[in-house]
């Protein structure tokens, strides 16, 4: 699925620049062209319904049984139960990092000032001694992090991208997986 977007995404480039463009894998550049870099977006799945309403031990194919203790069976159900509270790493844009005797004022004011420019998008104002720092989204991929950095660099250009573990929320079904793709494309040549 990510190749047929990818490969999508070249093509309608392609199509619209009136250019050949190829996929860049890494290796020499031929003579003529240029690699240039992009973020495409695809939309992103509210949930993994592969599994849904499954259960391990039924699923098996006919002619294979599963057979385990009812210990253990008690362990796997107590993981599922817990797997929301367990915390993955992820990313985040921290837009506020200080340790000035005003730090306190400033960050929260860096707060609203993000909170009023940028909705829908949680911030996380925390101290940790001695510094006070204002942390923005909740990314699953660096670069989708850094595809909301480019723009929030605008308001806050001493912004960078942390990596931190946290919970998840809950998908958005209108929400978009941002990916870099390097890509060839021919050097124009000014006509004589």
């Amino acid at each position: 699925m990510k190749k047929a977007i990818i490969t999508l995404a070249v093509l309608l480039a392609a199509a619209f620049t009136g250019r050949s463009q190829q996929i860049y894998d890494g290796g020499e550049v031929p003579d003529g062209y240029r690699v240039v870099d992009t973020v495409i977006f695809s939309p992103v799945s509210s949930i993994d319904t592969t599994l849904t309403g499954l259960n391990v031990w039924n699923a098996m194919p006919e002619g294979v049984s599963l057979e385990a203790s009812s210990k253990i069976r008690r362990a796997l159900e107590d993981k599922i139960k817990d797997a929301p509270e367990k915390t993955v790493a992820g990313y985040r844009i921290r837009i506020f990092f200080d340790n000035r005797q005003d730090a306190r004022t400033a960050s929260e004011d860096a707060e609203n000032l993000f909170l009023a420019k940028y909705h829908g998008m949680r911030t996380y104002r925390s101290y940790d001694n001695p510094y006070f720092k204002v942390t923005v989204g909740d990314f699953r991929t660096k670069g989708e992090a850094q595809a909301h950095l480019q723009r929030i660099k605008r308001d806050f250009p001493t912004a960078f991208v942390v990596k931190e573990r946290f919970r998840y929320p809950a998908l958005d079904p209108d929400s978009f997986r941002a990916d870099t793709l390097s890509m060839l494309v021919p050097i124009e040549t000014p006509e004589e």
